[in-house]
């Protein structure tokens, strides 16, 4: 059986469920609230835009975003985990593990042990928990006696690590950018033993208009805008209460290229062999399964002497150590055994299959337009700091230390990375 996921493509966002019916109330988990020491702990509101491009703030005049870096910490670029797509980076961002470790590879896969499909577009399939590793920061807070809430990240419906958030939107496409910083404050309103100390949401309005229109289409420098509109409302709106320590990480998943969508790469005809593979296709990264293990070399050996020079191609197990997404790190048998990986602007696509103008997928490393977007202020951090480009798995040690929570389990993300942005 070859098992391939269509790319979503939408104008405004990154991925829609498939239901007819969206539900767009608010979930509540009831009976909790804040350990006495909780309540004395910062604030962290922690923010994804998707598809932020590292040079966008700059590139399409965020006034509000460059106004806070200054007041704050801006890195000069955050480097995505590979492959530099939506689902396996905002999960590194929430956990600090790269992809191969906490099992989510792709937006779309297969679990051979499992025999079971992940899709990011069936609300059963990513609010069931058991797809996910790690622990969450909403899972650490509230395991710590800290009250928590998301707008609508990667994850968050599920019971991933244990917990849920207290207050949580399923995600659905209905809440304008302002009616999310709305029910922000409304979380932030709430009596002080109620109130939520950590805050994960989610804009995917700047991804939805690179991918239809491009990244340096006039459309998506006015989806910037619109987000950095929005955040300025936020901030205006949270300084209005009169919370102290309030701390603000403002983060995005990957960034974004115009493609080469009129001269595609055709899939290896060896590989159209339904009876000897499966291929996952996410255009910027084709992976293949070999049924028949001891095939996997002589399979290599043929696609490696017939590819082209838009392309590479790789034994997992060979695949650069710096991407962690070789078969050493592959905790959850995932991956595949062959990767056919295409030079930037260049895409795979089946007969008949169609591209966006703008992706992502590739290798930051090689592909700097790929590299995310990371500012940080508030109360606990440096002002007018400029820091170098790291990997986006520190940003969760990060935040742990703000919020004073403890790490349980054994994470990528470092502390001593990101450390120098903290006052203290």
């Amino acid at each position: 059986m070859r098992i391939y996921f269509a790319i979503l493509f939408l104008l405004t966002f990154t991925f829609s469920f498939s239901q007819n019916k969206i539900d767009t109330a608010q979930v509540v988990v009831s009976n909790r609230i804040n350990s006495e020491e909780a309540k004395s702990k910062p604030y962290v509101i922690m923010i994804s835009t998707d598809g932020f491009r590292y040079d966008y703030a700059k590139k399409y005049n965020a006034v509000n975003l460059l106004k806070y870096s200054v007041q704050g910490v801006q890195a000069k670029a955050m480097i995505p985990s590979y492959p530099s797509i939506t689902f396996p980076n905002h999960w590194s961002l929430i956990t600090g593990l790269y992809p191969a470790h906490h099992g989510l590879v792709d937006n779309f896969f297969y679990d051979y042990q499992l025999k079971k499909n992940y899709a990011m577009n069936k609300k059963d399939i990513v609010e069931d928990g058991s797809w996910y590793g790690g622990v969450p920061l909403w899972a650490l807070a509230e395991k710590q006696g800290m009250i928590s809430a998301s707008m609508q990240w990667v994850g968050s419906g599920s019971e991933a690590g244990g917990k849920r958030p207290t207050y949580y939107y399923p995600y659905h496409e209905k809440f304008t950018p302002s009616e999310k910083v709305d029910k922000v404050i409304n979380w932030l309103k709430l009596p002080e033993n109620q109130r939520p100390h950590f805050v994960s949401m989610y804009f995917p309005e700047v991804d939805g208009a690179g991918h239809h229109f491009g990244p340096e289409a006039k459309e998506t420098e006015t989806a910037v805008q619109l987000v950095d509109a929005a955040i300025g409302n936020l901030v205006e709106k949270v300084n209005q209460l009169g919370l102290k320590n309030v701390n603000f990480i403002f983060v995005s998943d990957h960034g974004m290229i115009q493609v080469d969508g009129g001269n595609p790469l055709e899939i290896p005809a060896v590989l159209l062999d339904k009876t000897r593979f499966d291929f996952y296709n996410s255009q910027t990264l084709l992976r293949v399964y070999v049924k028949n293990q001891d095939e996997v070399k002589s399979v290599f050996k043929e696609l490696k002497a017939s590819k082209t020079d838009d392309y590479e191609v790789y034994l997992d197990k060979k695949l650069p150590k710096y991407l962690h997404f070789a078969t050493r790190d592959d905790r959850y048998h995932r991956i595949g055994q062959i990767l056919l990986i295409p030079k930037a602007p260049k895409v795979f696509l089946e007969k008949n299959q169609k591209t966006s103008s703008g992706k992502h997928g590739y290798d930051p490393k090689l592909v700097p337009e790929m590299k995310a977007t990371f500012f940080a202020w508030g109360s606990a951090f440096k002002n007018n700091l400029i820091i170098d480009e790291f990997s986006n798995v520190n940003v969760y040690p990060l935040a742990a230390e703000i919020l004073g929570l403890k790490p349980e389990n054994k994470i990528d993300g470092k502390l001593k990375v990101l450390k120098e942005t903290l006052k203290k």
